[in-house]
């Protein structure tokens, strides 16, 4: 990654994304992207996602959490960027 081009979003993913491996699904997807961050079941019934990464990696996987795994049905994806923890995550976790 070169220095300008990391960024730090957090998304709130909503339909049908608790008990149908999002979350895992999402830890590959990242780690195929070299994104770092988490992805974690909130009371609520959605998924919140934290990731770090280069824009164009970060752009590959939230195209990809509209679609998630075979299971899962996506009615929303809000996405807000923030600032970039200081330490970056060293993986993707879920929790």
């Amino acid at each position: 990654m070169s220095v300008g081009t990391e960024r730090a979003i957090r998304c709130r993913v909503s339909g049908r994304v608790q008990g149908v491996w999002y979350r895992a699904s999402t830890r590959q997807q990242a780690a195929e992207l070299g994104v770092t961050g988490h992805a974690r079941n909130l009371d609520d019934g959605t998924v919140e996602v934290f990731a770090c990464g280069d824009e164009d990696a970060l752009a590959a996987l939230v195209e990809w959490l509209w679609q998630g795994p075979p299971a899962a049905r996506v009615d929303a994806v809000e996405l807000e960027d923030v600032t970039p923890p200081e330490p970056r995550p060293r993986e993707f976790d879920t929790a």
